[in-house]
């Protein structure tokens, strides 16, 4: 049976640098970091106290939602639910009425990190251990369920197909645009909105800063705290957001005319089975390098193909062998490396949504014909250092630019990797 081919027709971010698709891309080119000093994080005595979380997120939102739905939609569903209506929107469809019966061939695969920790911590516990369980609402279930992203999305779009949160750590967006990408091309959906996110709590964030693998040493200067490849890197930043995609079949995508951003050649998601060196905090190199090989063999590309690596880079110790893998995947050494570059130095890592905000932002670059750079890392660490000629500091214009790797790899030694090319109209 032949595959379907699977495209991407709408996009929409909540990002801590930028909130709404084309503010998110003026970001990228202009280098902004959303990294900021979070006083929250101070009071309670964490030992990183800067973070991304997004921007006047309320205008955003007051776009779509209104009056009591207001406070409903914050934190991770706000999030979550803001993106996929706005990359709905940007692959010009429209949004369904109500009364109108479910469309059984469109469906989400839309996942996060850790559910809405906010709510229980903030709500759930404290009204619980009081004897107050009757006054938590009936709303809580759904905020702090797991598939809450998935079931509220699905609602909004009335979505009749599969409507699933996925969730594997910081692979988690990735991970779900791999499969709802797989779920088109076997023919079981015409159309998925797929994606990631992840709300801002401290009682998320606690137990990162208590492993000590977050930045700590740039608190008096927030926007130098997220340093992927950097030789002075000590820890990631922690983010929020949500990123969304929509994916079409070819077919449906061509019938209906739509804008095509581009095409989803391959994915692979795959696990290092915690041996071979890989761990619960810390990935099998054998594992990421069948990763991405599956992934360019999924899509029928060559290692000399890929023009651009967008990693996962998130400023810690694994970032240099997280290179050298790229590289021995690729067989590719310093002298004919694709440009890499990292999302991350200007969001910081948003965890579940991580993957799905950093493979817009892929797709941005490869539609918009430019490289994004990657912040703070003028000492690029010596054990790859002859790569730095590859990592672009400024915005550089590459109109050539043809194929994306994308990868995520996250806690429980779980990896995920998309090839994503350009789209070009057929002849």
């Amino acid at each position: 049976m032949n595959k379907k081919r699977v495209v991407v027709t709408g996009m929409g971010v909540v990002s801590p640098n930028a909130v709404g698709l084309d503010n998110f891309e003026t970001a990228l080119r202009d280098g902004k970091s959303g990294i900021r000093f979070i006083p929250k994080l101070e009071e309670l005595k964490f030992s990183c106290r800067i973070g991304g979380i997004p921007q006047n997120f309320e205008a955003a939102a007051e776009q779509w939602f209104s009056g009591p739905d207001l406070n409903y939609f914050t934190g991770n569903l706000g999030y979550a639910s803001v993106a996929a209506l706005e990359a709905w929107r940007n692959a010009g469809l429209s949004l369904p009425e109500e009364t109108n019966d479910p469309d059984w061939d469109a469906g989400t695969i839309f996942g996060c990190g850790i559910c809405d920790m906010e709510t229980i911590a903030g709500r759930v516990v404290p009204m619980i251990s009081a004897g107050n369980v009757r006054r938590l609402g009936t709303q809580v279930i759904e905020r702090v369920m797991g598939s809450g992203v998935s079931a509220v999305i699905s609602g909004l779009l009335g979505l009749g197909n599969q409507a699933t949160s996925n969730s594997s750590a910081c692979s988690t967006g990735t991970e779900a645009v791999a499969d709802a990408a797989q779920r088109i091309r076997a023919g079981l959906a015409r159309r998925m909105v797929a994606g990631g996110s992840e709300g801002y709590s401290p009682y998320t964030w606690g137990g990162f800063d208590a492993m000590r693998v977050l930045s700590r040493k740039f608190n008096d200067d927030p926007e130098k705290g997220s340093r992927p490849m950097s030789a002075s890197a000590g820890g990631f930043v922690p983010g929020a957001g949500a990123g969304a995609l929509v994916l079409e079949d070819l077919e449906t995508a061509l019938a209906r005319g739509a804008r095509i951003y581009a095409e989803i050649a391959g994915a692979m998601v795959n696990c290092g089975g915690q041996r071979g060196g890989g761990t619960m905090t810390a990935p099998n190199p054998q594992g990421i390098i069948r990763c991405i090989r599956g992934a360019m063999a999924d899509a029928g590309v060559h290692a000399a193909d890929i023009d651009l690596v967008s990693g996962h880079l998130t400023a810690t110790f694994a970032d240099p062998s997280e290179v050298k893998s790229w590289s021995n995947a690729l067989q590719r050494g310093p002298d004919n490396f694709p440009h890499i570059n990292a999302t991350k130095s200007m969001i910081g890592h948003c965890l579940g949504a991580a993957g799905a905000i950093e493979t817009v932002a892929a797709i941005l670059q490869l539609h918009g014909g430019f490289l994004h750079p990657s912040l703070n890392c003028e000492d690029v660490h010596p054990d790859i250092a002859s790569f730095a000629h590859r990592i672009p500091r400024a915005c550089m214009d590459d109109p050539a630019l043809e194929t994306v790797a994308k990868a995520s790899f996250g806690f429980g030694d779980v990896n995920s990797c998309l090839i994503i090319r350009k789209w070009k109209k057929q002849p």
